[in-house]
Parts: C-alpha cells; sequence; structure tokens
C-alpha cells in the first residue's frame, strides 16, 4: 500500500463493513465513520472509530486530518426525495472533498454506480468514457461526484479512481445480475488497486467480476492492474431455472440501470 492513514466512510454500511476489516490488514491506520454506531469492541489496535454525518460541514475537516487517501463508501446507497439525496450525496461529498484537498489528501476512491449511467441499453456496450445518463436522483448524485472528482484533478491535482458498481452480493439473484456483479473478493482487489496504482489521475472505471456477458468495456481499469477472480456464470443454471427469460420490451430488461429507469 502506497498509503500509510486511511478514512473510511459508509464504514457501518454492506459493503463498507466487507472492505473494513480488509483495508485494515493493509495499511497502518484505518479511519472508519459512519453516521450508525461503530462498535468499540469490534476496533482494530491500529483503528479509530467516529461517528459521523456526512452533511454536516464541520465534520468533514476532523475526518480528514492526517490521511492520506479516502476511500468514500458513505452516503445514500437507494433512491430517495431530493433534499435527502442532496444534503447527504451531494452536499456530503463536495465538503469532504474540499476537506480533501485542503488537508492534502492525495488519492480519493469514491463509490460509483451502474446508475450514472442507467438509461443506457443492455444490448449497447459502453465503456467509462461514455457520457452519463443517471436514471434517478440517486444516480444523478453518483454523475455529480464523477464531475466533482474531476474537477479536484484537473484544478487540484487530487487524484480519484470512481468506481461504478454494478451489484455487489454473494451472488447474483436474476438475469440482470448475471451481467453486473461484483463478488465481495473481486471488490475487495479493485479497491485495494485502486489504492496502490502509482499514478490514477481522474479514472473511472465498472465495478464487475469477469462475467462471460456484460454490458461494460472494462478495459479502463487494466491501469490498476485489476484482474478479477470470479465470475457470475457458475450461477447460471440456478438462475435460469429459477428465473423466465425477459421480456426485452420491458424497461427493467431493456435498460441498464433495471429497475430504478421505471
Amino acid at each position: 500500500m502506497i498509503f500509510d492513514r486511511l478514512l473510511l466512510t459508509g464504514a457501518a454500511g454492506k459493503l463498507g463493513s466487507i472492505l473494513r476489516p480488509a483495508l485494515r490488514s493493509q495499511v497502518a491506520f484505518l479511519r472508519s465513520t459512519d453516521i450508525k454506531p461503530l462498535p468499540e469492541s469490534q476496533a482494530a489496535a491500529n483503528e479509530e472509530l467516529v461517528i459521523a454525518d456526512l452533511s454536516d460541514r464541520s465534520t468533514a475537516a476532523r475526518l480528514v486530518k492526517d490521511i492520506d487517501a479516502v476511500v468514500h463508501f458513505g452516503g445514500i446507497a437507494l433512491e430517495s426525495d431530493y433534499d435527502s439525496i442532496s444534503r447527504v450525496n451531494i452536499d456530503g461529498t463536495y465538503y469532504l472533498y474540499e476537506a480533501a484537498r485542503q488537508a492534502g489528501v492525495k488519492r480519493v476512491v469514491f463509490a460509483s454506480s451502474v446508475h450514472a449511467v442507467g438509461f443506457y441499453e443492455q444490448l449497447d456496450v459502453i465503456d467509462a468514457s461514455v457520457p452519463q445518463r443517471p436514471d434517478t436522483l440517486y444516480g444523478l448524485s453518483k454523475a455529480f461526484g464523477e464531475d466533482l472528482a474531476r474537477l479536484y484533478w484537473d484544478k487540484y491535482g487530487l487524484e480519484t479512481v470512481c468506481i461504478r458498481i454494478g451489484s455487489s452480493f454473494p451472488e447474483p439473484i436474476d438475469r440482470r445480475m448475471m451481467l453486473t456483479w461484483l463478488s465481495f473478493r473481486d471488490l475487495i482487489q479493485l479497491v485495494s488497486r485502486s489504492l496502490t496504482a502509482p499514478r490514477v489521475g481522474h479514472l473511472t472505471v465498472y465495478g464487475i467480476s469477469d462475467n462471460y456477458v456484460t454490458f461494460w468495456d472494462n478495459r479502463l481499469a487494466g491501469i490498476l492492474g485489476y484482474r478479477p477472480e470470479d465470475t457470475s456464470e457458475v450461477y447460471r443454471d440456478k438462475i435460469e431455472r429459477a428465473r423466465p427469460a425477459p421480456d426485452k420490451s420491458d424497461v427493467v430488461s431493456r435498460l441498464q440501470g433495471g429497475a430504478y429507469c421505471l
């Protein structure tokens, strides 16, 4: 790891909980934060637990103090009303970036989402350079985060890897998820690679495993040295037996954002 002191936001969330033990084993110091309490009994010797509301501007400077890099997985992870999305995902991300800039943080790994490009057709094969097409206010907040990261790289030299996460679950549960699945093991590898690559500038990649069929060309992740170890293909028979063939005229089956496009 080229960064000794790391901040993880959203540490009590589904994916934050997966990343937390992996990251603290790789760094000298991990500051884990969430709006939910993190039990002190679960803290490692090299870990500091902080309860913080990302939408509170005054907390951002405290979170990034003496930090080298940030893994930003905090925020609202589902569609919500505009005021909530704006307060937490948009304002909160801006506060964090501005505090990181002032504190001299070198790199951010930003949890973006498929929903930043959800209105592309599933028959399209897109790479990470295509224009954003958010499918919800949640997706819009992720598009904002990607653009904010671009601004902070171009203007201030703060590096970011934006990971457009597909569907990160223990295993895929439906036919669409066969195309978007990211295993927890590959999630850990992708975030770790995003922190260990010597130079990333502003980079957007897709968070997917080595799925045989997908609508994403993830070649831009090659600079990270990311080599996924898992594939959704091992679940194909199970899912196809349980799930009928999709109606391709249905929005959920036609667009990359699935049900979020409704």
